[in-house]
């Protein structure tokens, strides 16, 4: 008795909601219809056999008027039964360029247990009028299909993917049935990445002629010395173990020389294709040295990434890049941070004015 009493009020709310719900559904459609060119001429031939088939009274033209809106009826409910169930989502790839296509795409997956899907359009809605469509003929159910385009950001910072849509004509391509837009979530898009120009990498090897040189990881030779345990064999020198009569092993140079900090000088206030241009050449040139082994600094106004090397630094360097805007005054840029070094490192000047 207790449940019963307890299960009322449930009830009740559940049941006060479905006004609510009924109403929503109707601003709101899951999906929308919208005739195709045959879809009109089969409405008008409809009306128009149902005007006759009242004013002449003729049971055949009433049967053929009943036909074609039970086409329509039966495309409807099929075209609903196909687009129900369908589920997005978006497969971005980790690191996005200006300026550089790029494969991004989507994941369809059919969330019925026995149903199929059938005839499924992936409408790509972009901002220009072209727009890109891909098909899935057949998707079983339970199952899931990848599709993918290329795509181009136009400019570095935080953009918006162009999103998709679903669309069937299933049945009979009387009417087109379209889901709402999805998947045009933001997105990180790092500067231009290139080839770095000949004066940067002229004015990288004047800054680095007083580098240090120190036992570490590199190319060149720092010292021979006998051979411990744990060393590396590709490491052995032959000729010198065979004059010593003792296993030599060959200490590297750390490419100390290599190291740098890249100065951001000025605002970028003044042109905004200089302020691009400029982080896209502190960009290239930060991934040119990480990519070679050194340790990478970026400092300039409002913005500063310590010393440090590998992939995930990169990252860190070209994110700092990507979110970077101008102070709106040069008066109120801050000072480019004073950072203390034991080590002799590289002193990049990229001009942002």
């Amino acid at each position: 008795m207790s449940g019963g009493v307890a299960g009322r009020p449930q009830r009740t709310a559940v049941a006060a909601r479905w006004p609510v719900r009924v109403w929503w559904r109707l601003v709101r459609p899951r999906h929308t219809i919208w005739p195709t060119r045959d879809g009109w001429w089969c409405l008008f031939a409809a009306m128009g056999l149902g005007l006759a088939a009242v004013n002449t009274g003729n049971n055949l033209v009433y049967l053929l008027c009943s036909m074609l809106l039970a086409l329509i009826v039966v495309s409807g409910v099929l075209s609903e039964l196909s687009m129900r169930g369908l589920h997005l989502s978006a497969v971005v790839p980790q690191e996005l360029y200006a300026g550089r296509p790029a494969l991004v795409g989507t994941t369809v997956a059919n969330r019925k247990r026995w149903l199929p899907s059938c005839s499924i359009t992936v409408e790509i809605l972009g901002r220009t009028a072209r727009r890109r469509f891909l098909h899935v003929l057949w998707l079983e159910a339970a199952a899931e299909r990848l599709v993918t385009w290329e795509t181009t950001p136009p400019a570095r910072g935080r953009q918006r993917l162009p999103g998709v849509r679903l669309t069937t004509r299933f049945p009979f391509g009387l009417f087109v049935k379209s889901g709402r837009p999805a998947l045009d979530e933001e997105v990180l898009v790092y500067p231009a990445i290139g080839p770095v120009p000949r004066e940067l990498w002229r004015r990288v090897g004047e800054a680095g002629e007083s580098a240090a040189r120190r036992r570490g990881h590199g190319h060149d030779l720092y010292d021979l010395r006998t051979y411990r345990p744990g060393d590396d064999p590709r490491l052995i020198h032959w000729r010198s173990s065979a004059k010593a009569s003792a296993l030599m092993v060959r200490e590297l140079e750390e490419d100390s020389a290599l190291d740098a900090r890249i100065v951001l000088a000025g605002t970028g206030a003044a042109s905004r294709a200089r302020l691009e241009t400029a982080l896209s050449e502190a960009g290239s040139l930060a991934v040119q040295l990480l990519g070679a082994g050194a340790a990478v600094e970026l400092v300039g106004p409002g913005i500063h990434v310590p010393s440090g090397r590998g992939r995930g630094h990169s990252r860190a360097i070209l994110t700092a890049l990507a979110l970077y805007e101008p102070p709106p005054t040069a008066a109120a840029a801050p000072g480019i941070p004073v950072v203390s070094s034991r080590r002799a490192v590289r002193e990049v000047r990229v001009s942002l004015d």
